[in-house]
């Protein structure tokens, strides 16, 4: 558990994913599970550590290479994508996606709204998918 004010504190759900996440974009190359401890205060428990990065390793956001016994860990994604994830999984647990969407957009302060909206205005305009002979975009 992480400290605050001399206590120890719960973190937040994904709150240690993103901090492992953190620890391994700032190394300089591929580092090891002891390496990502040490950066993050070395108080947690080193197999919480392969725990954190064996989820990372499912989620896809982080690579791995065997070196010796141990294993050499790199990121393949950025915590913006790890949280675009986690936002993916809660949208694929509910039933009724399109409220659930709605109430999401109507709840945006109007900076993200605009940002949203542009980056949806983006996505309609990109490149056609190779699979769609129409010239649009397919999937919408």
């Amino acid at each position: 558990m992480a400290r605050e004010g001399g206590r120890a504190r719960r973190r937040g759900q994904g709150e240690l994913e993103e901090q492992v996440l953190g620890a391994l974009r700032e190394a300089d190359g591929p580092v090891t599970a002891a390496w990502v401890r040490q950066r993050l205060g070395g108080d947690l428990a080193p197999t919480t550590v392969v725990t954190i990065l064996t989820r990372l390793l499912a989620k896809d956001v982080v690579a791995r290479e065997r070196r010796g016994r141990s294993f050499l860990w790199t990121p393949t994604a950025d915590v913006a994508r790890l949280a675009a994830l986690r936002m993916r999984r809660l949208l694929d647990g509910e039933r009724d996606r399109e409220a659930v969407l709605a109430s999401f957009v109507t709840a945006l302060p109007p900076d993200d709204e605009r940002v949203l909206r542009a980056l949806l205005d983006a996505a309609d305009t990109g490149p056609p998918d190779s699979t769609d002979t129409t010239g649009g975009r397919t999937g919408h």
